[in-house]
């Protein structure tokens, strides 16, 4: 496969720096990618630019802008197994997550928004002028950004690149340095499928290509997937230039596992929905609230089953939890479970790296921690890793302040078989998205996104479609 950056329809090398991207279940080099200058972004940008006004996109008939994404969903279902592995490969994930969630939620995800290429209107409004006809319009708003993180390379980018293409604007990626391959491979097919040139374009690099991108003067809107603390910097440069801006960012999500929940499934649940993708998940659940009577019997069954997951390389069929994405990040994890330790909480399974045959990797134990209390670091701070907290509570009552209070507010969980209780609790939570016995789970008709320092704005469903446009009024005289 190509590993150059796509600028205006060609490959290049462009600076002619370089940067290693790694296999995280080895440490070995896979690839040297190209590390953009400031040049490659004005490059990226101003072609993006140019086919943004060129007659073959900006006319293009909607239906024929559908097929492009249905042609593009096609081909990177033809190519599944090629880009799963790819993605297990670069960034860790074990073939069950890229091959059966990650590259079929690609495929949805173009579908779902080619089908709302044809469908995108506007309204007509009864004003109160006399012999005035007002309508309006939604309109693409020219060249996006799109900042995507590297838990889940792919799956995150297509969030963005359908709407937007959908819509009509133009793109510049910047993938992930960690994880840049199956960005780079979707490229590919991207020129394959007949989207003309210029109309997206890839990027590669660390923090200071994002930053490019952000402060470029011809990029009207930047979507960012990734940390809050990066968040924030981005809509401060997007603030100051009056640039459109949406953000999903961190997680700290809770789960309440109410006197009576369905221990079983509780475990279960949580631990799909703590360990996926070893915990690097923004809305993984991480910190979970048990009644104080069923606490010990949930800790108890909750470290038995997290001990018991067999970690590998993703590549292999057996592998339930594969490595952390770096060598960085994984000291990062360590760093905190330290943490967890010295501030008093009790270690009830995980806390080390495997020997052996995985050494030379970034694998870590999945962990579990009870005697935990709310003002704790690993209760409080994101750690992105296979670090869950218990916590107990006496009173039911106090369960929706104590789940908010945290700067978090991507997604929360309840489990309980009073279904009416469970859904008076979700009321008063303050989460994008709450699930009620059930692991997180995404869809495409769904909107995703997060409150407080969750981030800002929505993706997937009509409102996918709403962060991609601009609404223009029209007033005609009848007179």
């Amino acid at each position: 496969m190509r590993t150059e950056m796509l600028i205006d329809g060609e490959w290049t090398t462009g600076s002619g720096r370089t940067f290693a991207t790694r296999d995280p279940a080895t440490g070995e080099t896979i690839a040297e990618i190209p590390e953009a200058g400031t040049t490659d972004v004005d490059s990226a940008v101003q072609a993006a630019s140019r086919a943004f006004e060129s007659a073959e996109w900006a006319d293009m008939l909607p239906a024929a802008r559908a097929r492009l994404l249905l042609r593009l969903a096609d081909l990177v279902e033809e190519h599944t197994e090629e880009l799963a592995r790819l993605e297990t490969t670069d960034q860790g994930q074990p073939l069950g997550i890229s091959g059966g969630i990650s590259v079929p939620n690609v495929v949805d995800h173009l579908r779902y928004y080619a089908g709302w290429v044809t469908k995108i209107t506007g309204i007509t409004a009864p004003v109160s002028l006399p012999d005035v006809d007002y309508r309006t319009r939604r309109e693409p708003l020219g060249v996006c950004g799109l900042i995507t993180p590297w838990n889940f390379p792919l799956m995150i980018l297509v969030w963005k690149l359908a709407p937007a293409l959908a819509t009509g604007n133009t793109v510049v990626v910047k993938p992930p340095e960690q994880a840049p391959l199956s960005t780079l491979r979707l490229a590919e097919l991207v020129r394959q499928a007949g989207i003309p040139d210029g109309v997206v374009n890839v990027v590669t690099g660390g923090p200071e290509v994002g930053q490019a991108l952000v402060r470029h003067p011809k990029v009207a809107k930047i979507s960012f997937t990734g940390s809050t603390q990066v968040g924030r910097e981005i809509a401060a440069e997007a603030g100051r230039a009056l640039k459109r801006v949406s953000l999903e960012l961190g997680g700290k999500a809770p789960s309440i596992i109410a006197a009576d929940a369905d221990l079983d499934a509780a475990v279960q649940g949580n631990i799909m929905g703590g360990l996926l993708n070893s915990g690097q998940v923004c809305a993984a659940y991480t910190r979970f609230y048990v009644d104080a009577e069923r606490h010990d019997e949930f800790t108890e069954k909750l470290a038995g089953a997290a001990a018991s997951m067999k970690l590998g390389p993703g590549l292999n069929e057996d592998t339930q939890m594969g490595p952390l994405v770096s060598g960085e990040h994984l000291a990062q994890v360590e760093r905190y479970v330290d943490l967890g330790k010295a501030e008093g909480a009790e270690l009830r399974t995980g806390g080390t790296r495997p020997d052996g045959e995985l050494a030379d990797g970034y694998f870590y134990r999945p962990t579990v921690f009870s005697g935990v209390t709310d003002d704790m670091t690993i209760a409080r701070e994101e750690i992105f890793g296979p670090v869950l907290s218990v916590l107990s509570y006496e009173d039911p009552e106090e369960l929706a302040a104590r789940a908010n209070d945290t700067d978090y507010g991507l997604a929360a969980v309840i489990w309980s078989r009073d279904i009416s209780t469970a859904n008076r609790l979700a009321r008063r939570i303050k989460a994008g998205s709450v699930y009620v016995n059930m692991p997180p789970m995404l869809d495409a008709a769904a909107p995703w996104g997060g409150m407080k320092s969750s981030g800002l704005g929505r993706e997937m469903g009509w409102e996918g479609i709403e962060a991609f446009t601009e609404t223009k009024s029209i007033w005609t005289s009848l007179a």
